[in-house]
């Protein structure tokens, strides 16, 4: 299982945490319901830091040639996160069950 972290600082952006909120609640989570290998993803403010992003669990990392759903919230935000990394999941537990990939 991998897990990827997206955020964006969005000192420099026209969006707010409000906004994307409102982009998620009228379009931006269900594009992804559907994407081949996505376990869960969740996305995430930091009103404090004035920070937004999403946490993306894997079971299968997406193929490079694997479309996707558009990234919409970097289009609205203006420009790419500003921080994306990726790790292996070493050990996971889902309400009460516990996974060892």
């Amino acid at each position: 299982m991998k897990a990827t972290i997206a955020w964006w600082d969005l000192t420099h952006s026209t969006q707010t945490i409000d906004s994307l909120r409102d982009y998620l609640r009228n379009e931006g989570v269900k594009p992804w319901a559907d994407v081949p290998g996505l376990r869960l993803k969740v996305w995430i403010a930091d009103h404090a830091g004035n920070r937004w992003g999403a946490v993306m669990l894997w079971d299968t990392p997406p193929a490079p040639d694997q479309q996707l759903p558009p990234h919409k919230a970097a289009e609205l935000i203006g420009y790419p996160p500003t921080e994306r990394i990726r790790f292996d999941v070493e050990a996971s537990v889902d309400g009460g069950v516990v996974e060892l990939p």
